[in-house]
């Protein structure tokens, strides 16, 4: 009977450890990622991590010379935003086959797998108590200068 808890015990262990290089690995994969999107016009280059993060940003020598400033914010922007989207397309699939069936992998990168939607909702702001808020509008500093009577 002892050496039947062993051996699950060690099936136990060895699912776990294999879960574990599993995981491991996809860590170091997601790490390595990074998406670059170039701008239509070629004046913009974005570099996005797998976590979704800015690595890398170029603007050719000659972008503020063909684009007004904001209309070369708007194209950084969507530029960013395309590599961002790439990167996290590339996360998903790298995320996918180790998951199980139902799970989405974009919820799952983001934080959101297992929350319902009043979950993900803003938290609605508090209202300010009155105890809270110091009001003289009722005291003139004239009438008791120091706090003589």
């Amino acid at each position: 009977m002892a050496s039947d808890h062993r051996a699950q015990v060690e099936e136990l262990l060895a699912d776990y450890r294999r879960s574990r290089d599993q995981l491991v690995s996809m860590q170091q994969s997601l790490a390595a990622i990074n998406e670059s999107v170039t701008s239509p016009d070629g004046t913009v280059v974005a570099t996005v991590s797998g976590r979704g993060t800015l690595a890398d940003l170029t603007l050719s020598d000659d972008a503020y010379l063909r684009h007004r400033p904001s209309d070369l914010a708007k194209l950084v922007l969507r530029t960013v935003t395309a590599a961002v989207a790439k990167a996290s397309e590339t996360a998903n699939r790298t995320v996918s086959p180790l998951l199980p069936v139902q799970t989405d992998p974009g919820a799952l990168l983001a934080g959101e797998a297992d929350l319902t939607p009043a979950e993900l909702a803003p938290a609605p702001s508090r209202p300010k108590h009155a105890a809270d808020d110091d009001s003289y509008e009722e005291v003139s500093w004239l009438d008791n200068p120091r706090g003589r009577a």
